[in-house]
């Protein structure tokens, strides 16, 4: 199938962006990296009357750090942040998650915003964004405003972005001394989106887990974090058992919808599946290991 016609604009500036989004409001779109949008429109399932092109606003593209975060522009690919040596410094998880999206190709063109701003329930950046309370910078005409990730996700493929506002910055927090981080997903094939997806911080203090996080992405209309699930795991030397309680509680605190094609039991199986496999794999590290 082919689009719907709609008018084309390419804006030269960040102000010029924001004024097309002003006037046409609901009825504009923003394409950057087009991964997700692109099809959408070619299957009628968005049909917006302006398209507003922002390849050209290079200032809303690089990875920095600023004082205690990591901060991603919204025009930043997937690929730029996954082979960025201040990201895998300061904030692995991050670029752990860009480097498994989609294929070379999709990684090349698709953007951090996009992928924020569309929300796809299983979206690796969503899920990372939402494990590591990421703070969302979204601007209008009328000037910026920070969300935490909590509140920019509302639900499936549905975000607190209002109609004349885009994202134009991520920052991600900086990972703590004695802190480690693993993400494990499962898809079908190579390249397809996650059934299910873990994001995990760990951190350490004297032999002891002093503190966790743990998301999960594929199981709900937006990303969750266990917050309350670890509780009982922290102040505890980690070991065996110590992995298998903590994985056994991911599976017992999801409540993934049912599906014909993919049934609840298998979301929650896969999901302290992969739980064990990251903490494994972190103890597995020297700094890791039980004191």
């Amino acid at each position: 199938m082919k689009p719907a016609s709609f008018e084309y604009h390419r804006p030269a500036s960040i102000g010029e962006a924001l004024k097309l989004l002003a006037e046409h409001r609901a009825e504009a779109k923003l394409i950057s990296g087009g991964q997700s949008l692109v099809p959408m429109m070619n299957m009628r399932l968005a049909s917006p009357a302006h398209l507003i092109d922002i390849n050209d606003l290079s200032e809303l593209a690089g990875v920095k750090k600023r004082g205690d975060l990591i901060e991603i522009g919204t025009l930043t690919r997937h690929h730029e942040v996954a082979s960025s040596s201040l990201a895998a410094a300061h904030c692995p998880l991050v670029s752990q998650a860009a480097s498994t999206i989609g294929h070379y190709a999709i990684r090349q063109r698709g953007t951090l915003g996009g992928s924020l701003a569309h929300a796809d329930p299983a979206a690796q950046m969503s899920l990372v964004a939402r494990t590591l309370d990421a703070r969302i910078t979204l601007a209008s005409h009328a000037g910026e405003r920070e969300l935490a990730s909590v509140e920019f996700f509302e639900g499936a493929m549905t975000t607190a972005i209002r109609p004349d506002e885009m994202i134009v910055r991520v920052g991600f927090p900086i990972q703590q001394p004695g802190e480690r981080s693993a993400f494990k997903l499962f898809s079908r094939r190579h390249g397809d989106y996650a059934i299910v997806s873990v994001a995990l911080v760990v951190g350490m203090q004297e032999g002891r887990v002093a503190r966790l996080q743990l998301g999960v992405g594929g199981a709900s209309p937006v990303p969750i974090r266990l917050d309350r699930a670890l509780d009982d795991f922290l102040g505890k030397v980690p070991d065996a058992g110590w992995v298998e309680s903590m994985a056994l509680a991911s599976y017992h605190a999801i409540t993934p919808e049912e599906s014909t094609r993919i049934p609840a039991i298998y979301r929650k199986e896969l999901t302290q599946t992969l739980v064990s496999q990251a903490l494994n794999e972190l103890l597995a590290e020297q700094e890791m290991e039980p004191a």
